[in-house]
């Protein structure tokens, strides 16, 4: 499971996830947990979900949920998705001086749709994954943030999170505690209530009429239009610690942890790492020095 955190600023947007890598085990015939909660085999805390979708471009992306489709990583896919972009020509016709986002994000979908397609049909419906999508149209002056979904291993048509002009946080994965802290309820509140009132009520029609009375008075506003990037650097890098800090202390395995990743997108400085792991040494992975004589 993961964590993954988007904010949009008018100074940029910063992006902000976990390392956790969650292995489903398969259960022996006739072997049922009770909840129908899958077996967790191990969780690994290294695995990459902020990526720049396309090398010194203001386009950045998350990932959550499935980790993998078939044999292949969601990191390896998208490294293979932007060397494609990249190449000149490129199969997608992708112009990095003239572009939306809006295109990037179909993009995104439809690469990852074909590659879900080239799965059995049971492995492919078992697919679901989800990208938070952050970054510049060119030409244009402010962040967008858009959402990009695969759900049972079909592509869904990109969605914009908010206008440009406005401002917001947006999440995904294992986000309980963020909910929490930010709207001021736990996302079962309704399945709860649905059950406890007399007579029973249905959850989504309570969550239809109470969910935007709540969240207007209780919601935390802690996301301004002026704020400083690095204070939202900040911010994302609290929740997401937040979030692992939630999933060591409750019961069952760590499926929010590993380090924090973290990456800022503004209109001048593009992508930029701000928190980032390797697995290499970079102090024997040194690139060699290119002397240029004119």
């Amino acid at each position: 499971m993961s964590v993954a955190v988007l904010i949009g600023v008018h100074d940029g947007l910063v992006l902000a996830a976990d390392s956790a890598a969650t292995l489903s085990m398969q259960l022996p015939p006739g072997v049922v947990i009770p909840g129908g909660a899958p077996m967790v085999g191990n969780v690994y805390d290294n695995a990459n979900k902020i990526f720049n979708l396309v090398k010194g471009q203001p386009i950045g992306c998350i990932t959550f949920g499935s980790g993998n489709i078939g044999s292949a990583s969601i990191g390896t896919l998208i490294k293979d998705l932007r060397k494609e972009l990249t190449d000149k020509p490129n199969p997608w016709n992708f112009d990095v001086g003239k572009y939306t986002m809006e295109e990037v994000g179909k993009i995104l979908g439809k690469f990852l749709g074909q590659e879900c397609d080239k799965l059995p049909v049971p492995a492919r419906v078992a697919t679901n994954i989800g990208f938070l999508l952050g970054g510049y149209s060119k030409p244009g002056d402010l962040g967008e943030s858009w959402s990009v979904e695969i759900l049972k291993g079909v592509a869904q048509p990109p969605k914009k999170l908010r206008p440009d002009h406005e401002v917001g946080l947006s999440w995904g994965g294992a986000t309980e505690v963020l909910q929490r802290m930010v709207l001021g309820f736990s996302p079962m509140l309704f399945e709860v209530l649905a059950k406890v009132m007399q007579p029973q009520q249905n959850a989504s029609v309570l969550q239809s009429q109470l969910g935007p009375v709540l969240a207007t008075n209780l919601q935390a506003n802690l996301v301004f239009p002026p704020m400083p990037i690095q204070d939202v650097i900040d911010l994302a890098r609290w929740f997401v610690h937040s979030a692992i800090m939630f999933s060591r202390f409750s019961t069952g395995p760590n499926i929010v942890g590993g380090p924090i990743e973290i990456a800022a997108i503004t209109k001048h400085e593009n992508f930029k790492w701000v928190s980032r792991k390797h697995y290499w040494d970079q102090s024997v992975n040194r690139e060699p020095y290119h002397v240029v004589i004119d």
